[in-house]
Formats: C-alpha cells, structure tokens, sequence
C-alpha cells in the first residue's frame, strides 16, 4: 500500500502514527501513576486507621490504669 502514496503522504503518515504511539504511551504512562497514587492513598489511609485505632486502644488502656489506681486508694 505504501507504493502508492506519494512522498509527502507517506511523511505524513509516519508523523501521524508517531504523534499517536507518543499520545498512547502519555496515556499508558497516566494510567500507570493514577494506579500508584491510587495505591498510595490506600495504603495511607489504612495505616491511617491503624494508627488511630492503636492511639485509641492506648487512650482507653491509660484511662483504665488511671481508674484502677484510684479505685485501690483508701
């Protein structure tokens, strides 16, 4: 098919099939940092409710070591 087209077709082509591998792989490289950031959120925010689950066990640890102790007081 190439015979056929002239020189500045078949330049034109090339830029055209260059230009759209360059946008297709612009737009395998975004998808691929959306799932990574997607990731990363997630993660975040389950370490997230670790660590406010842990705080809060703590808190409620303190506060019964804190009642224990002024109940064993005469």
């Amino acid at each position: 098919m190439t015979d056929n087209l002239t020189k500045s077709r078949q330049t034109a082509e090339a830029a055209f099939a260059k230009t759209q591998s360059q946008f297709l792989a612009r737009g395998r490289a975004i998808d691929e940092l959306d799932s990574i950031t997607a990731a990363r959120d997630e993660k975040t925010l389950r370490l997230r409710e670790a660590r406010l689950a842990k705080e809060r066990q703590d808190r409620e640890n303190v506060t019964a070591a804190l009642l224990a102790k002024r109940a064993q007081k005469p």
